[in-house]
Protein backbone atom coordinates (compact mmCIF):
# COMPACT_ATOMS: atom_id res chain seq x y z
CA UNK A 1 0.00 0.00 0.00
CA UNK A 2 0.76 3.56 -0.85
CA UNK A 3 2.21 5.47 2.42
CA UNK A 4 1.95 9.07 0.86
CA UNK A 5 0.44 11.30 2.67
CA UNK A 6 -3.11 11.67 1.21
CA UNK A 7 -3.18 7.58 0.71
CA UNK A 8 -2.63 7.56 4.74
CA UNK A 9 -5.39 9.93 5.10
CA UNK A 10 -7.95 8.24 3.17
CA UNK A 11 -7.28 5.09 4.73
CA UNK A 12 -7.74 6.67 8.07
CA UNK A 13 -10.20 8.06 6.94
CA UNK A 14 -12.23 4.85 5.93
CA UNK A 15 -11.26 3.38 9.17
CA UNK A 16 -13.17 6.73 10.71
CA UNK A 17 -16.29 5.36 8.65
CA UNK A 18 -16.59 1.71 9.54
CA UNK A 19 -16.29 2.20 13.33
CA UNK A 20 -19.55 2.79 14.26
CA UNK A 21 -20.48 0.22 11.77
CA UNK A 22 -18.74 -2.60 13.40
CA UNK A 23 -19.77 -1.31 16.60
CA UNK A 24 -23.36 -1.55 15.92
CA UNK A 25 -23.11 -5.10 15.22
CA UNK A 26 -23.99 -5.32 18.85
CA UNK A 27 -27.75 -5.12 19.72
CA UNK A 28 -29.08 -1.90 21.07
CA UNK A 29 -25.97 -0.27 20.47
CA UNK A 30 -26.62 2.51 18.28
CA UNK A 31 -29.46 2.90 19.67
CA UNK A 32 -28.33 3.66 23.06
CA UNK A 33 -25.40 5.88 21.30
CA UNK A 34 -28.23 8.21 19.90
CA UNK A 35 -29.79 8.56 23.09
CA UNK A 36 -26.47 9.68 25.05
CA UNK A 37 -25.78 12.14 21.68
CA UNK A 38 -29.61 13.90 22.65
CA UNK A 39 -28.98 13.86 26.26
CA UNK A 40 -25.80 15.75 25.81
CA UNK A 41 -27.58 18.12 23.13
CA UNK A 42 -26.51 16.33 20.14
CA UNK A 43 -27.96 15.81 17.12
CA UNK A 44 -27.22 11.86 16.73
CA UNK A 45 -26.25 12.67 12.80
CA UNK A 46 -23.50 15.37 13.56
CA UNK A 47 -22.01 13.32 16.64
CA UNK A 48 -21.77 10.53 14.38
CA UNK A 49 -20.51 12.17 11.74
CA UNK A 50 -18.14 13.96 14.80
CA UNK A 51 -16.95 10.37 16.19
CA UNK A 52 -16.16 9.61 12.24
CA UNK A 53 -13.63 12.31 12.06
CA UNK A 54 -12.01 11.86 15.96
CA UNK A 55 -11.63 8.15 14.58
CA UNK A 56 -9.66 9.39 11.18
CA UNK A 57 -7.86 11.89 13.31
CA UNK A 58 -7.05 9.65 16.18
CA UNK A 59 -5.38 7.25 13.54
CA UNK A 60 -3.28 9.59 11.82
CA UNK A 61 -2.31 10.96 14.81
CA UNK A 62 -1.15 7.78 16.28
CA UNK A 63 0.92 6.87 12.32
CA UNK A 64 2.52 10.09 12.91
CA UNK A 65 5.51 9.12 14.65
CA UNK A 66 6.29 5.79 13.14
CA UNK A 67 8.85 4.50 11.35
CA UNK A 68 6.84 2.83 8.28
CA UNK A 69 3.23 5.33 8.24
CA UNK A 70 1.36 2.74 6.51
CA UNK A 71 -2.34 3.10 7.63
CA UNK A 72 -2.68 -0.45 8.83
CA UNK A 73 -0.15 -0.93 11.41
CA UNK A 74 -1.70 1.14 13.94
CA UNK A 75 -2.92 -0.65 16.80
CA UNK A 76 -6.67 -0.14 18.04
CA UNK A 77 -5.19 0.44 21.80
CA UNK A 78 -2.60 3.60 19.86
CA UNK A 79 -5.93 5.14 18.18
CA UNK A 80 -8.31 5.05 21.01
CA UNK A 81 -5.25 6.48 23.59
CA UNK A 82 -4.49 9.18 20.60
CA UNK A 83 -8.56 10.32 21.23
CA UNK A 84 -7.90 11.36 24.26
CA UNK A 85 -4.92 11.69 24.71
CA UNK A 86 -3.34 13.94 22.04
CA UNK A 87 -3.60 17.60 21.43
CA UNK A 88 -5.62 19.42 19.54
CA UNK A 89 -2.63 20.70 17.17
CA UNK A 90 -0.97 17.33 17.32
CA UNK A 91 -4.95 15.90 16.35
CA UNK A 92 -4.52 18.23 13.28
CA UNK A 93 -0.94 17.72 12.19
CA UNK A 94 0.07 16.75 9.01
CA UNK A 95 -3.49 16.46 7.15
CA UNK A 96 -3.53 16.71 3.28
CA UNK A 97 -4.02 20.24 2.41
CA UNK A 98 -7.08 19.19 0.15
CA UNK A 99 -9.70 16.38 1.17
CA UNK A 100 -10.91 13.78 -1.55
CA UNK A 101 -14.27 13.33 0.40
CA UNK A 102 -15.94 17.08 1.03
CA UNK A 103 -17.80 15.82 3.91
CA UNK A 104 -14.00 15.15 5.69
CA UNK A 105 -12.77 18.70 5.15
CA UNK A 106 -16.39 20.00 6.43
CA UNK A 107 -15.96 18.02 9.89
CA UNK A 108 -11.99 18.69 10.38
CA UNK A 109 -12.91 22.23 10.04
CA UNK A 110 -15.63 22.09 12.71
CA UNK A 111 -13.43 20.40 14.70
CA UNK A 112 -10.59 22.65 14.54
CA UNK A 113 -12.87 25.84 14.66
CA UNK A 114 -14.34 24.40 18.69
CA UNK A 115 -14.53 26.78 20.76
CA UNK A 116 -17.49 27.14 24.38
CA UNK A 117 -19.90 24.69 24.42
CA UNK A 118 -18.74 22.91 21.43
CA UNK A 119 -15.20 21.99 23.86
CA UNK A 120 -17.44 20.39 25.83
CA UNK A 121 -19.17 18.05 23.26
CA UNK A 122 -16.06 17.27 21.78
CA UNK A 123 -14.63 16.31 25.45
CA UNK A 124 -17.66 13.82 25.14
CA UNK A 125 -17.09 12.44 22.00
CA UNK A 126 -13.97 12.10 22.95
CA UNK A 127 -14.74 9.51 25.66
CA UNK A 128 -17.35 7.83 23.85
CA UNK A 129 -15.02 6.58 20.96
CA UNK A 130 -12.42 5.73 23.20
CA UNK A 131 -15.04 3.38 24.57
CA UNK A 132 -16.00 2.58 21.20
CA UNK A 133 -12.53 1.72 20.08
CA UNK A 134 -11.70 -0.26 23.47
CA UNK A 135 -15.19 -2.23 22.98
CA UNK A 136 -14.23 -3.17 19.23
CA UNK A 137 -10.65 -3.86 20.70
CA UNK A 138 -11.85 -6.47 23.27
CA UNK A 139 -14.34 -8.45 21.50
CA UNK A 140 -11.96 -8.51 18.77
CA UNK A 141 -10.30 -12.49 18.22
CA UNK A 142 -6.53 -11.02 17.22
CA UNK A 143 -4.80 -10.05 20.35
CA UNK A 144 -3.85 -6.90 20.12
CA UNK A 145 -5.68 -5.54 16.95
CA UNK A 146 -4.58 -3.29 14.72
CA UNK A 147 -6.82 -0.79 12.35
CA UNK A 148 -6.03 -3.26 9.62
CA UNK A 149 -7.74 -6.26 11.90
CA UNK A 150 -10.66 -3.72 12.19
CA UNK A 151 -11.14 -2.78 8.47
CA UNK A 152 -10.98 -6.65 7.71
CA UNK A 153 -13.49 -7.10 10.06
CA UNK A 154 -15.69 -4.53 8.24
CA UNK A 155 -15.07 -6.09 5.06
CA UNK A 156 -16.08 -9.46 6.35
CA UNK A 157 -19.18 -7.75 7.67
CA UNK A 158 -19.80 -6.30 4.38
CA UNK A 159 -19.45 -3.00 5.44
CA UNK A 160 -19.29 -0.44 2.52
CA UNK A 161 -15.88 1.29 1.48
Amino acid sequence: MSSSPDAVWRRCAHLGRVVLPLIDQEPGRQARRHDKLRTWGIDPGVGERLLETFAALAAHAALSGAASPAAGTAPLSAVAAAVTGKRDIELLAGLPERFTDDRDQQAVSLYACKGGRFSRMLFQLSRELRRTLTALADRSPTPSPTCADLMRQADDAGLPD
